[in-house]
C-alpha cells in the first residue's frame, strides 16, 4: 500500500497529500472500476503526458512524450481489432531492444519493484503516454487499417459489398430498367396497361400508407425514461467524429461533446480526419489537451467516403458501444447514458437510432421542408418501423451500436454513399434488432438549392446502390428478411427513388390536360388519369399530414404553413433522382461533401426541442465516496 500511495503522490505532485486523502482517491477509482492513473487524468485534471512522466520518474524509468519515428521493429497485432488493447511495442534503439510501453497503475507498481531487483532493465524500458502509443501504433498499422477499411465488408460478406456487386453492367441494367419502368408507368393510363397501373399505385400508395399508419399507431405518451445509471455501471463509450475540410466546425463540435453527461474517464472520443484536411487537423490539435479526445488521421485513398474513414477508425475504438456524430451535430447531453442503459436493459438490441431534429428550419423554404421531413421520419415513421419489426434505414448520424456487433457484420460499406440505409438493411438480414432512442440531436438543414441538391443526389444514388446490391441474390434476400420485410424493402426503396418523379409527372399531366382544355377522364377507360390524380393527392396529403404532426410534436408551429409548398419540393426531389441516375453510371462512389457552418442562436433553437426533466444529480453517482475526490482541497 505504501508504494501505491507513493506513486499517487508522485503523479499528483503533492507531498501534502495525506494518507487518508490518497486512500480515498484509490478507493473512488476502485469503486468506479477505473485505473487510478485515468482517475487522476480525467477527474483531477492532471495532463496525461504529465501523469506518465511523473509515474516514470517515480519508477526510475526513462520517459518520452512520443514514440520516436523511423525505428526498426514491428508493432502490428495478430488481430486488427486488437489494436486498441496494445500497451507496448518493441523497437530497436542504437541496436538495442527497447520496450516502449504505457503501463496502467498496477503495472507501474510491478515495474518499479522489478526494476529495483534488476537495475539493468532501466536501459530497456521507456514510458510513453497511452495516447502517444496508440497514435504510433495506428501510424504503423496504417496500411493494414486502410486495406481493412476498404475490404472489411467484402471479406466477411462479399455479396453485400457495393465494391463487388455494383458492377458497370449491373448499373447500366438497373438504370435502363428504372427509366423503362418510369416511362411505362407514365404511359399506362393512355396505353391501358393494367399491370403498370397497379405497380404505379403500389409505388405511390405504399409510402403514403406507411405514413398514415405511423400516425394512426403513434404512441400517446413517450416510453418510460430509464434512470441514469451510476458512473460505475456505465461502460467505455467510443464517439467517432468524421471530418473533412471542417475546421470551422471543430470548436462547436468540441463544445457539444464536452457537454455530454458521461463519466470523462469512460469517454473515447476520436476526431477522424482525412490526411489532406490539414487545416482541420490543425484546428483539432488545439483541443487535444483534453484527454477525452484523440486524433485519427486517415491516409488519402479511394474511395473518399465517410464510411471508409469510419471503418479506418473502427479497430481503434476502445468502447463497448460506439456512436457516430457529424460535424454540425449537437446531441442532447443525456444521449450516451440513455443508449447505454437501453443496451444493458435489452441484450437483443444491436443498434439505436436517436432522433435527428433540424434546428434551422426558419432559414428558407428548403430548410423548412427539410425540417418537416426529419420531424416526420425520425419522430414518427422510423419508430413505427421499429415497432413493427421492419428494416430501419438508419440516419447517417446519432446511430449507436454494440462495437462487437458492428465489427462482426463487417462495419460500414465503404463504397456505399448512404452507408446508413445499407447498414439498416444488413442488420435486418442478419436478424439484428434496431430500435429508436428518445433523445435528440440537433442538425442543420442545407439552406441553398445547390447544397441541398448535392446532398439529396448522393442520398438517392445510395438508395439505388442499396437496392441493386441487396437484389443481386433476391431469393437469398427473401430468405433473410421473410415475406413482410422483403416486400417492405422492395416497395419502400423503389418508392423512395421513383415516387417524387411520379408525383411530378402526375402533376404535370393533369396540369397540361387542364391547360389545353382536355378532360381528366374520357370515354373508353381513361378514368385512370383521374385515379393517378387521386394518387397524387393521397401522396401529398399523407406527406403533409405526417410532416405537420411531426413538427407540432416538436413545437415548431411556425414551420407548419410552409409545408403547403410540398408539391414544389417534389420538383426538386425529382431533379435529384435524375441526377442520381447519371452519377450512378459515371461516378458511383463519388461523395458529394456537404459543407456546414457553426450554428447561430443555438440556445434559442434548442428551446424548441421538448425536453424531459433532467435526472436528479443525486442519482448519478454511487452510494460510496466515488466522485467526491474530485473536490479534494490540499491543506495550505
Amino acid at each position: 500500500m505504501s508504494a501505491s500511495l507513493g506513486l499517487l503522490r508522485a503523479v499528483l505532485a503533492e507531498d501534502r497529500l495525506t494518507d487518508d486523502m490518497a486512500l480515498r482517491i484509490l478507493s473512488d477509482a476502485l469503486l468506479l472500476e477505473i485505473d487510478p492513473l485515468d482517475y487522476c487524468v480525467r477527474r483531477l485534471g492532471v495532463p496525461q503526458a504529465v501523469a506518465s512522466a511523473r509515474a516514470a520518474q517515480w519508477a526510475g524509468l526513462a520517459y518520452h512524450d512520443t514514440v520516436p519515428r523511423d525505428l526498426e521493429g514491428s508493432c502490428e497485432p495478430a488481430r486488427i481489432d486488437a489494436l486498441a488493447q496494445i500497451r507496448s511495442c518493441r523497437l530497436q534503439v542504437f541496436g538495442r531492444d527497447v520496450l516502449f510501453c504505457a503501463p496502467d497503475f498496477s503495472a507501474f507498481l510491478r515495474l518499479a519493484e522489478h526494476v529495483r531487483a534488476n537495475p539493468d532493465m532501466r536501459g530497456r524500458l521507456c514510458i510513453v503516454p497511452p495516447r502517444a502509443l496508440r497514435a504510433f501504433i495506428a501510424q504503423c498499422a496504417a496500411p493494414v487499417l486502410t486495406t481493412s477499411a476498404r475490404q472489411r465488408l467484402a471479406r466477411r460478406w462479399p455479396w453485400a459489398s457495393a465494391h463487388l456487386e455494383l458492377t458497370m453492367p449491373a448499373r447500366i441494367i438497373f438504370s435502363a430498367l428504372l427509366l423503362t419502368l418510369l416511362v411505362c408507368i407514365v404511359a399506362a393510363p393512355f396505353s391501358g396497361q393494367p399491370l403498370m397501373i397497379a405497380l404505379s399505385i403500389l409505388i405511390v400508395a405504399a409510402p403514403a400508407v406507411l405514413r398514415i399508419a405511423a400516425v394512426v399507431t403513434m404512441r400517446d405518451t413517450p416510453p418510460p425514461r430509464l434512470p441514469r445509471p451510476a458512473d460505475v455501471d456505465l461502460p467505455i463509450y467510443t464517439i467517432l467524429l468524421p471530418l473533412r475540410d471542417e475546421a470551422a466546425m471543430v470548436p462547436q463540435l468540441y463544445r457539444a461533446m464536452s457537454a455530454i453527461d458521461y463519466p470523462p474517464e469512460k469517454l473515447d472520443i476520436k476526431f477522424v480526419v482525412e490526411a489532406d484536411s490539414t487545416v482541420t487537423i490543425a484546428a483539432v490539435g488545439a483541443y487535444l489537451r483534453d484527454s477525452r479526445f484523440e486524433l485519427v488521421v486517415v491516409p488519402k485513398s479511394q474511395p473518399r467516403t465517410k464510411p471508409k474513414a469510419m471503418n479506418y477508425a473502427l479497430p481503434l475504438a476502445r468502447g463497448e458501444f460506439i456512436v457516430v456524430f457529424d460535424a454540425e451535430d449537437r446531441p442532447a447531453p443525456d444521449q450516451l447514458w440513455q443508449a447505454a442503459a437501453r443496451f444493458r436493459q435489452d441484450a437483443g438490441l444491436a443498434c439505436l437510432q436517436a432522433e435527428l431534429v433540424v434546428d434551422n428550419g426558419g432559414e428558407g423554404l428548403i430548410a423548412a421542408q427539410f425540417a418537416g421531413e426529419y420531424a416526420a421520419l425520425f419522430g414518427l415513421v422510423l419508430p413505427a418501423q421499429a415497432r413493427w419489426g421492419l428494416p430501419v434505414p438508419l440516419g447517417g448520424t446519432s446511430n449507436h451500436f454494440r462495437t462487437q456487433t458492428l465489427r462482426a457484420i463487417g462495419g460500414w460499406d465503404s463504397f456505399n454513399v448512404t452507408e446508413d440505409a445499407d447498414l439498416g438493411v444488413r442488420l435486418a438480414r442478419l436478424g439484428q434488432r434496431v430500435d429508436t432512442l428518445a433523445s435528440h440531436t440537433l442538425e442543420e438543414a442545407p439552406v441553398s438549392t445547390n447544397a441541398w441538391m448535392a446532398q439529396r443526389t448522393r442520398w438517392v444514388k445510395g438508395w439505388m446502390q442499396t437496392f441493386i446490391v441487396h437484389n443481386r441474390q433476391p431469393l437469398q434476400l427473401l430468405r433473410d428478411l421473410g415475406w413482410k420485410s422483403f416486400a417492405f424493402f422492395e416497395l419502400i426503396i423503389l418508392a423512395m427513388i421513383l415516387a417524387p418523379v411520379l408525383h411530378v409527372t402526375f402533376m404535370m399531366t393533369a396540369g397540361l390536360r387542364l391547360a389545353t382544355g382536355q378532360p381528366l377522364s374520357e370515354p373508353g377507360g381513361q378514368i385512370w388519369i383521374l385515379g393517378y390524380l387521386a394518387l397524387f393527392v393521397l401522396g401529398n396529403c399523407a406527406a403533409f399530414l405526417v410532416n405537420v404532426i411531426g413538427l407540432a410534436r416538436l413545437k415548431k408551429h411556425a414551420l407548419i404553413p410552409l409545408q403547403l409548398f410540398l408539391p414544389i419540393y417534389w420538383l426538386l426531389l425529382a431533379a435529384a433522382t435524375f441526377r442520381a441516375v447519371h452519377e450512378l453510371l459515371v461516378k458511383p462512389y463519388y461523395w458529394a461533401k456537404t459543407s456546414h457552418r457553426p450554428a447561430r442562436d443555438t440556445g434559442a433553437r434548442a428551446q424548441a426541442v421538448p425536453e424531459r426533466k433532467p435526472t436528479p444529480r443525486s442519482a448519478r453517482g454511487t452510494k460510496t465516496s466515488a466522485g467526491r475526490s474530485a473536490r479534494i482541497r490540499f491543506p495550505s
